[in-house]
Parts: structure tokens; sequence; C-alpha cells
């Protein structure tokens, strides 16, 4: 082979791929082989060029990954994992120790300012558009016992004799209190511990701002495996500002975060949006203009900046475990679109209940463009899913959600097309239906539907499978498709015509009735109502078993989590069809028919389970259930 052309097929040829290893016991001078490990995971990142992969050996590192770059194609990715059958652990926290007692049950530790570095916690209050500090001041930093996070009070008082908040959902739990103030030189931190000695317990608090986050937009590609990930000290993650989660995409392009365990972040634990540059906080720093002109604002700014398929999105976030986050799971403004969001067990976010604000929920999105969400279990979150702004071509399928006690599911001025289909909603309100333009099928819903049209907002929607927007429209209502659901009421239905009925701008009840009145029509068919459900007054055909109760129960089992309901007999009489983008049409403000993301045509041909439904399917979300008492796995 002649040496030129041996010379250039060495140069195209891509170099071999490395792994860096990173253990506890290494050293960052070494090179990170098997045998010379790194010590820390920052390291690491410094080295990993496109194509590598750092594993990650058990132990603790307590650490703010911040990747310089990322890969350059799905097959040319930077991949973050732990090390094969180990679980290595990474903390925003720093270890606390020489308390000393200054009441009963009251004890003091002096942290010095240097702990911190440039950001300190405890200095830094959390505040942002839309969010609510309920009178008091919130620090974005933690203090947590034996890996349980306390509960921040503004008054000295309030940790020498605690009273339990009953607002939040461990009364007990919040009288485990803690405040802090700081000086020029040092932090000091005041917690009540009850029995406990802490210098003989895990006494941890935040230090660092995000756990896994770049510092600028565009570093794609990225895989984070395997990991346990907790304790970041974010701030909140409004829509109009940069969204720091405890692990953050910053706007960028590609990443899978899978097979992790996430908790513990001040705000999210996990953010698939915004940058700074399109805006930050801008209602708060101009509340001249009204929120959503503002967030129209961003939109265009961001669409100037390079929002597309091409440069955003297209995450894969599967397989995780996700909690204890007090805004909220999954976050993202724009930067969520094309994504797959799948497989996830969502629990326990908005628990102390400390502050509120606007942008809280299990997983809220703004533009979910073309996101799948699919196959997750959420519960105790206060507000399960968020869609809010520009959910079109937004599919939401055979999710478990029950025990949201805001509601499980809330489409915010949304001109669609999106499909809801195959979802089990068990919480005391399902549906909060702010929107147009949707497709509800073969959902079990066991609570009530809320319907709101939202006239003082105009909001995009977008050329098809696309960011670039199409025009802007307020919302009236209505619009919507609901084919081969279960309703199921509290009890017999009230006669018809009372007060409630007389065109309400914003009711709720069991059933689609409370869509009597919207100015746009329903489209229906095939649904079944039980226990008092109510059907939409034009529609035609519906099966009405006023007698006949499920009562769905949730019964969990350790990893495992069933439904016992009970169904009549005689489903399979309802008179249903196969949900298909030919039947679905073509919603009345985008003008764009419901089919997959890829453009092909859709047709919800399997059920909750997988299973594949026939022309004539059975109603609700499990095809060919049976009747009676019923015990199905759902988890």
């Amino acid at each position: 082979m002649p040496r030129r052309i041996a010379l250039f097929l060495a140069l195209a040829l891509p170099l071999a791929a490395r792994e860096f290893h990173v253990s506890p016991n290494g050293n960052d001078s070494n090179s990170g082989s098997a045998s010379q490990p790194l010590k820390t995971i920052s390291a690491a990142a410094q080295l990993a060029q496109p194509g590598d992969a750092i594993t990650i050996h058990a132990g603790t590192y307590r650490e703010r990954i911040t990747p310089p770059r990322g890969g350059t194609s799905d097959a040319a990715r930077i991949t973050y994992q732990a090390a094969p059958g180990e679980r290595p652990v990474i903390k925003g926290s720093e270890l606390v120790q020489g308390w000393k007692p200054f009441a009963p049950q009251g004890w003091k530790a002096t942290v010095p300012n240097s702990v911190f570095g440039a950001y300190n916690p405890y200095k830094d209050l959390i505040n942002g558009d839309w969010f609510t500090s309920k009178g008091r001041p919130h620090h974005t930093g933690d203090v947590y016992l034996n890996g349980k996070s306390l509960w921040e009070t503004h008054l000295l008082e309030n940790v020498l004799h605690p009273k339990p908040d009953t607002v939040g959902r461990d009364p007990e739990g919040s009288t485990w209190t803690w405040f802090a103030e700081a000086d020029d030189a040092n932090t000091y931190i005041y917690a009540n511990f009850h029995d406990k000695v802490p210098n003989r317990e895990l006494v941890e608090i935040n230090v660092r701002d995000a756990i896994f986050y770049p510092a600028a937009p565009g570093i794609d590609y990225i895989t984070i495996r395997g990991l346990i990930l907790r304790h970041a000290a974010t701030q909140w993650a409004a829509p109009t500002a940069e969204q720091i989660g405890l692990i953050g995409t910053h706007m960028g392009k590609g990443w899978i975060i899978e097979n992790n365990t996430i908790s513990d972040s001040r705000c999210a634990c996990i953010s698939l949006g915004k940058d700074r540059k399109t805006g930050h906080n801008v209602w708060n720093n101009d509340p001249r203009k009204d929120g959503a002109t503002h967030y129209n604002e961003v939109i265009l700014r961001a669409l100037a900046n390079g929002w597309s398929k091409e440069n955003t999105g297209g995450h894969l976030v599967r397989n995780n475990e996700i909690s204890h986050c007090e805004q909220g799971g999954i976050v993202g403004s724009l930067g969520a679109v094309f994504s797959t969001i799948t497989g996830n067990h969502i629990h326990h976010f908005w628990f102390k209940r400390q502050f509120t604000g606007a942008e809280m929920a299990g997983i809220k999105l703004h533009g979910a463009i073309d996101v799948t969400i699919s196959r997750n279990r959420i519960h105790n979150t206060g507000r399960g899913l968020w869609m809010d702004w520009m959910a079109q071509g937004t599919r939401i399928d055979s999710n478990l959600l029950y025990d949201n006690d805001t509601e499980d599911l809330f489409v915010e001025v949304d001109h669609g097309p999106f499909v809801v289909a195959n979802n089990v909603m068990l919480s005391p309100l399902n549906l909060n239906d702010m929107s147009q333009g949707g497709a509800y099928a073969h959902n079990l819903m066991a609570g009530r539907v809320l319907s709101r049209p939202e006239p003082t907002r105009s909001t995009p929607y977008h050329k098809p499978h696309s960011t670039t927007t199409a025009g802007l429209f307020s919302i009236a209502g209505g619009d919507d498709r609901f084919y081969n659901n279960l309703f199921a009421g509290n009890g017999p239905a009230p006669q018809s015509g009372t007060r409630e009925d007389q065109n309400p701008l914003r009711y709720g009840g069991y059933g689609l009735w409370v869509y009597n009145h919207r100015e746009y029509p329903l489209f229906t068919g095939g649904n079944v109502y039980l226990n008092g459900a109510r059907p939409y007054a034009k529609e035609s055909p519906a099966q009405n078993l006023p007698s006949a109760n499920p009562n769905p129960l949730i019964v969990e089992e350790g990893e495992r989590v069933y439904l016992r309901l009970s169904l009549p007999s005689g489903l399979d009489q309802a008179a249903t069809r196969l949900v298909t983008t030919a039947l679905l049409g073509q919603t009345k403000i985008a003008g764009l028919p419901f089919e997959n993301a890829d453009g092909s045509s859709l047709a919800i041909n399997a059920d909750f389970t997988g299973a594949t439904r026939g022309p004539s399917p059975t109603p609700g979300p499990f095809e060919k259930p049976g009747s009676g008492e019923l015990r199905l796995k759902v988890w």
C-alpha cells in the first residue's frame, strides 16, 4: 500500500474508544486505567473524548461534574456509567461534624464559608418567575440526617420549639427542623435532631447547585447510567429562566439518562430545559408585561438562537427512580422536544409543601413537541403530569397515576394534536383540561374531569414535527376526541339540568358532561360510564351503567403493583372502533392530523400491557381483562 494512502486511512479512522476508571481509592494523577483509576469523576470528564466511557466504581463521590464536552453522535457519545454490579453514589453535599448543643435537642454547627466556594446555598434564596414563597424566605441549601431531608424554618424559635406542619404530607417529620444564618466568614446551622446526637449520625448539607450540569449549552450525546445521585441546592426552574436540575442537559441534544436513582434536589431533579441567554426570570425582572407575553418572546429568542430538532432535545430518560424533590421530577422548557420519557418511577414530590408555585409536577414540560411519555408510575406528587404550552405531537401512553392530590394530568393552553391513551388514572381529579385538540382513548378515569377555557392568553401552535411556530390562538375549549374510555363516578348521578350545567366557564365532574357548553364540540364514541359518571350531551352511542362500581384500588407489594377492580359484564358490547389517524381527523386550530412523531399514521392498537387490540377493542386500558373481581399487574 502506498505510504500516502496508508497515512490518509490512519488519519480518517477514529481513535479507539478509551475507558477511564474512577475509584475513591484512585488518584487524579493516574492514567485512569483499571489498575490505575482516577479519584474524581471530574478528572475523568476532562480526559474523555467522543466515544469514550467513564466507569465509576462503588463509593461516595462529593463533586459537581461539569462536562467540558459531549459526544458527536449517538454512535460516538461520552458515557458515565456504574461499574458492573456496583452502585456508586454521587452527592452534592458535604459532611458536617463538630455539632455543639445550645438547647435541649438543639445543636449548632459552624461551617467555614470556604467549604462552599463561590456559591453558598445558605445565602442564596429560592426565587423566580411563578414562585410563591408563602410569605417567608427559603434557601437552596438543605440539611440531611441519615439520608432524610429536614425542614427549613426561618425562625430560630421553630428549631427550639417546632410544631407539626399539617400542610405537607409528613407532619411528624416537619418537627425535625433547621435554621441557617451566615456572615462573611462562616455559616451557622442550627438544627433539632430530637433524640439523635448528630456527631454520632450521618449529617450532610447541600453545597453544590447541581451534580451533573454543563456550564454552557450545546454539550450533546452524553449517557448517565446506573448511578445514585443525591443532594443538590438547585434554584427554582421557571420556564422563563435557566433551568438547573440535579442533572441538567442545559439545552443539549441526545442525552440518555437511564437506570439511575435520583433524589433530594431542592427544586428540580432532572432538567431537560432552558438556557439563560433567551431570558432569565424575565417576568420578575420586567413586571410591566404579563407572563404569557414574556414567554412568547422567550420562544422567539429561542428560535433565533437555533431551537430546532437538529440542535435540541431528542433525549431518552428511562427506568430511573426519581423522588423527593420539592418542585419537579422532570422539568423542561423548550429543551425536551422530540424526547422519550419512559419506565420511570416518579414519587414524593412537593412533599414538604413549604413553598409552592406554578411549575410543580412529577413531569412538567413546556413545549412537549413530539415527546413520548409512556409506562411511567407517578404517585404522591401533588400534580402528576403537566403539559404546559405547545403540547403538539405529544403521546402520553400507558402511565400509572394515583394518589396525586392536585390532579393526574393538566394540559394547559395547548392546541394539539396530542394523544392520551391507555392510562390508568386513579386520583381524585384525573384531567384538568385548559386546552383543545386532544385525543383521549382507552383510559380508565376513576376521578373527576375539569373543563376550562382560557380566552385571555394566545399561545403558539407549530408546523408539523417542528419547533417553527405557525400562529397564536387562545383556548375556547373542546375540539377534543374521547374514544373507548372507562369513566367511573362516585355514586348515582344527579338529575340533568342542574344549576351547574348552565354554561359554566369552569366546572368539573365525573364523565364528559362538563364539556356540554364548550365552544368547540367533542368527538366521541365507545365510552362507558360507570357508577354515576355522565356522558357528553351529544354523545351517541354511549354505554351507561350507573349501578356498576369498579371500585379501583392500588395494591403495592414491594416492587410490584397491582390494580384491583370490579368490571361488569357486557363491556364488549360497547360500540368501540380502533382509534386511528383516520378516525381522529384534524385539530381545529393547528389544522393537523393525529399521527406518529415520524409522520406515519397512528393506531392505538396495543393496550396498557402491550397486548394487541382488535378492530372492535375493549374500552379502557386493558384488552379483554374479563369481568367481576380482577387483580391486574400494573407495575
